[in-house]
């Protein structure tokens, strides 16, 4: 079950009207992809535990690090980049996260 839709993910990259489909399977690679890094980031399926009949809804902050992480990965296609700063995938992905997550040691 995907948490965020391509047109959650545009409206995340503040795309405009006159853009048309034209990428829109390249955004539902990039959102599926998201979702399945934040899943083993959390170490369960989304839809394991929210979502669902007799579930909590899912919580907005794990959608917000689906749409995050989409959008990163929609605007830094590439792997390495000279020349500029190092960072790490969008700050706050993590974070956001680690609310949900399950802890083993």
């Amino acid at each position: 079950m995907a948490i965020g839709t391509i047109s959650d993910l545009k409206d995340q990259l503040s795309f405009t009207d006159d853009i048309g489909d034209a990428d829109d399977g390249l955004l539902q690679r990039k959102l599926d992809a998201a979702q399945s890094h934040v899943e083993r980031m959390l170490g369960f399926k989304i839809e394991e535990c929210f979502g669902g009949e007799d579930q909590d809804p899912i919580p907005p902050d794990l959608i917000e690090a689906v749409l995050q992480l989409g959008a990163w990965w929609y605007e830094q296609r590439e792997t390495a980049v000279t020349g500029t700063i190092v960072a790490e995938v969008p700050y706050g992905v993590q974070e956001l996260v680690n609310g949900y997550r399950e802890w083993t040691w």
